[in-house]
């Protein structure tokens, strides 16, 4: 007997919203690449944290730049990935570039 319980987001409505999701992020490492003129042996990966501690402001997007031979860099953007705008974007890598 299957009670579909552990199913696919589609089956539950949820796989647009996975899709826009998804979207969002990769449409912020390509902007993160553009502005900080990476190779394409850099990885960018984009995550967004929701903090349930009453000091924090709720929904974080983190984004971690990885260069080989070089240590990690981090930018953090008190927003959700979606309000993201591209001025937003290049503000919190500003002192990054070069």
């Amino acid at each position: 007997m299957r009670f579909g319980l552990f199913g696919k987001g589609e089956a539950r409505g949820h796989d647009g919203a996975k899709a826009e999701a998804k979207a969002a992020a990769e449409r912020l490492k390509t902007g993160v690449r553009e502005l900080l003129g990476l190779a394409e042996t850099a990885v960018v990966a984009v995550n967004e944290i929701l903090c349930a501690d009453p000091s924090c402001p709720g929904t974080e997007t983190v984004i971690l730049v990885m260069q080989p031979g070089a240590k990690t860099q981090a930018y953090k953007l008190q927003m959700a990935i979606a309000d993201v705008t591209p001025e937003a974007l290049a503000e919190a890598l500003c002192p990054a570039r070069p």
